[in-house]
């Protein structure tokens, strides 16, 4: 079992502090196992087991609690005293209207609740309307780079950057050590198991062909700007016909889902976000190997996926910049930091180095301005700009 330490310690820190705690992410990510361990934790620390409230929705004993009203009224049975309970909900969405059951939960001055959901819709704004002012979202990923080295380490395996790359980042990769079959059977397993519990069931999407279609023209293009018109009209010459607007609501579905993260562009000079031209960045880059095993292997763009998943970890709200007519691959916001940064597989030769350093001479501010690489020798300062080795930066290296 890996520790997830950054997200248990944010459990920590709201722990008692009279806020709901809402656990997000794609589904097998890891959020079971981290609850299963603070629970751990409270027993550890004095918690009665009669005082811990876990019910899983997946499991098909608790089936009968999918009612909210039928939910609610099992917990509040159990709450037969003054001390706090601690009540955790696992993959809520299950439960219908389960709002409800929150919002009557949260009356009560002697609970501190946690529930978990694997699709976006759980916060659509009908839901968080009604929450609103008393959750904190705690959106989990699967594993980093820097996790997966110590889960591998632990099993006596050895791990680097290309096997992580190469594998998948879900946590049950740690059993499978480098089993490329085993981890392909479960990766196309779990894929189908989010389409179709997460997706297709959920939007009430039939055409599951057109579907994985798009999903497909997605992870073969990551990392490039694409429009729903563009996907559509390529779909529609190799002969699957497929309007811009059904694109559009096949990526939103898979966007709810966590499967996919867009980044809108963000214009540095005229500080305004724009409208068109999105990027799109997968959760796992294991899925393009899987799904798309027959696909151009650009490690560029793979790198800036991976960049992309390791911003948002860190708790960056993360854009696109356009600077005059240049493009930087990310601009990173938290609080009132910014940073600028390019991702490339190599900077050696001079016209990469002057390709990627371009952009940086048209932004007039001093924020920090860094190229990541997968060069293990170039870690340098050029002008204030940092020239970094991308793996040495995932594990929190500085220049």
């Amino acid at each position: 079992m890996v520790k997830r330490v950054e997200y248990f310690e944010r459990l920590l820190k709201f722990k008692d502090k009279g806020l709901i705690k809402v656990i997000t992410g794609v589904r097998r990510c890891g959020k079971s196992t981290l609850l299963l361990m603070y629970k751990d934790y409270l027993l550890e620390n004095g918690i009665s087991e009669d005082h811990i409230i876990f019910i899983n929705f997946e499991d098909l004993d608790n089936e009968e609690l999918t009612n909210y009203k039928a939910l609610y009224d099992f917990i509040n049975a159990l709450i037969k005293d003054d001390k706090k309970y601690y009540i955790i909900l696992d993959e809520i969405q299950n439960v219908n209207k389960f709002q409800k059951t929150i919002d009557s939960l949260y009356l009560k001055t002697n609970v501190d609740i946690y529930i978990t959901g694997s699709n976006a819709y759980m916060l659509s704004s009908e839901i968080a309307t009604l929450i609103s002012g008393r959750y904190v979202q705690i959106e989990m990923l699967p594993l980093s780079y820097k996790e997966y080295r110590e889960g591998m380490k632990e099993n006596n395996k050895e791990a680097n950057l290309m096997s992580y790359i190469e594998n998948t980042s879900f946590p049950q990769v740690i059993q499978f050590a480098n089993d490329k079959e085993l981890i392909k059977e479960y990766v196309e397993s779990l894929f189908n198991t989010i389409v179709v519990k997460d997706i297709l069931n959920r939007n009430k999407i039939s055409d599951i062909i057109v579907f994985k279609s798009i999903l497909r023209f997605i992870i073969d293009n990551i990392g490039s700007t694409i429009s729903s018109k563009k996907i559509s009209d390529t779909l529609t010459s190799d002969g699957r016909k497929v309007d811009a607007k059904t694109v559009e609501k096949y990526i939103n579905a898979m966007i709810e889902s966590y499967i996919l993260y867009q980044v809108k562009r963000y214009d540095i000079k005229g500080k305004q976000y724009l409208k068109s031209q999105e990027k799109y960045y997968i959760v796992d880059v294991g899925f393009k190997y899987s799904l798309v095993p027959n696909s151009r292997l650009d490690l560029g763009h793979i790198i800036e996926n991976i960049v992309y998943l390791e911003l948002i970890r860190r708790g960056y709200k993360v854009f696109i910049g356009k600077t005059n007519e240049y493009e930087i691959d990310f601009v990173a916001h938290k609080g009132d930091e910014i940073e600028y940064i390019q991702v490339t597989a190599s900077i050696r030769d001079s016209q990469t180095y002057e390709r990627e350093m371009r952009p940086f001479k048209s932004i007039d501010d001093n924020y920090e301005k860094i190229i990541l690489t997968l060069d293990d020798d170039l870690d340098e300062n050029d002008n204030g700009v940092k020239i970094m080795n991308v793996e040495r930066w995932i594990l929190g290296g500085n220049l």
